[in-house]
């Protein structure tokens, strides 16, 4: 009887090891192969947003320049901030996660005092947020200026843009640099390669605060450039009813409505689809106290499943509001330019137009979207 009870010990204590090896090992297969991604996903994101943002400066300082876009500078200001904003940001993040992926997906072979860490993280609040804060100053600017051009063209000088901008970059570093100062805290994030906002940590000293306010303060920008988006495509439509519909303006301005009704709806979409799966998830995470650097624990660890999800679509919605730097000048100008252009190219070849149609085209296209609209308007008024 004795040793059928050794027997049977022994039997059960093997089983529970086996066991106990297969879930470190499943967990460990999860881990890895979640996080496991190409280092050629980083590069090619930073290549393509600093080609695309370098190319919009480029773009934004010739058109800058011209004396006959004295009217549309604000406008280029704006643009080339969010531009140069996105460009930054991708030069001062994108070469420490290339390093990481480099190292082995170990961070601490690249930071092994954790200073850099908390600098990816300043990094990555402040130019998230510039971005957003960006785009709303220039909905706002654009909505400005379709719906009150005359009031526009007299207050809206450069100077003024300039400051809100240098307001807007002061706020939102003071704003990031506060984990620093004691107010929040920047981790490592799962799998490794990348620090953020921690959104769990409850015993760190207003962490929960400074969390749930990029959140909130990301959202708010989100609502303040859809609703601006919203007035401007209402007034180009009321604008555009308004014209007789036999006269060659009438014409100019419903081909101008649907390119910035498009353009407008294209801003949107991606602004949504890129932002909003962070923002909903920090919230969501921040009400259950979890933070996606709890999925980076020892294997022998097991996060349940729903953290690891967390942590899955966690990781999924930083690289989407990362895309968003990649996108923003193509949605803005670059794709808008190449568009207006190749369309005017095939009104001249499909219509043969006259020598006024001529120059309407060429007009078209050595202006931007923002400043036809505005030159009609006060055409109008």
């Amino acid at each position: 009887f004795k040793e059928t009870c050794l027997a049977v010990v022994f039997q059960l204590s093997m089983w529970e090891s086996n066991v106990s090896k297969s879930l470190r090992d499943n967990n460990a297969n999860r881990s890895t192969n979640c996080g496991s991604v190409s280092v050629a996903f980083p590069i090619t994101m930073m290549v393509t947003g600093m080609v695309g943002n370098f190319l919009a400066i480029l773009l934004v300082c010739n058109s800058y320049r011209k004396r006959e876009n004295k009217r549309k500078q604000s406008f280029l200001l704006c643009i080339g901030s969010l531009a140069l904003t996105d460009l930054f940001g991708q030069l001062l993040t994108s070469p420490i996660v290339i390093s990481v992926y480099r190292a082995g997906l170990k961070w601490e072979r690249v930071d092994e005092s954790g200073t850099l860490c908390a600098f990816f993280g300043v990094c990555m609040t402040t130019f998230g947020l510039c971005s957003l804060f960006l785009a709303s100053a220039m909905a706002i600017e654009r909505a400005l200026a379709i719906t009150t051009p005359q009031w526009y063209s007299i207050n809206m000088k450069p100077n003024v843009t300039k400051q809100v901008l240098v307001t807007i970059w002061c706020l939102v570093l003071f704003f990031a640099l506060l984990p620093v100062a004691g107010v929040g805290k920047y981790t490592l994030q799962w799998p490794g390669t990348w620090c953020f906002i921690s959104t769990g940590d409850r015993d760190v000293t207003g962490n929960t605060f400074f969390a749930s306010t990029f959140a909130i303060l990301g959202i708010f920008a989100l609502l303040v450039t859809f609703s601006c988006n919203v007035v401007t495509i209402r007034a180009l439509v009321v604008r555009c009813k308004m014209k007789p519909n036999a006269s060659q303006s009438s014409k100019q301005w419903e081909r101008l409505t649907t390119e910035t009704v498009v353009q407008l709806m294209g801003i949107m979409c991606v602004l949504l689809i890129c932002w909003s799966p962070l923002l909903i998830l920090m919230l969501k995470m921040i009400s259950n106290h979890t933070s996606s650097h709890q999925c980076k624990s020892d294997v022998t660890l097991l996060p349940s499943q729903d953290l690891q999800m967390d942590c899955n679509f966690f990781l999924t919605a930083i690289r989407l509001a990362s895309l968003n730097q990649i996108l923003d000048p193509w949605v803005y100008l670059l794709l808008r330019e190449i568009l207006l252009r190749k369309f005017c190219q095939m009104a001249n070849a499909v219509s043969n137009c006259s020598l006024d149609g001529q120059k309407i085209c060429e007009w078209l296209c050595d202006h931007d979207i923002a400043c036809k609209q505005l030159t009609l308007f006060n055409g109008l008024s």
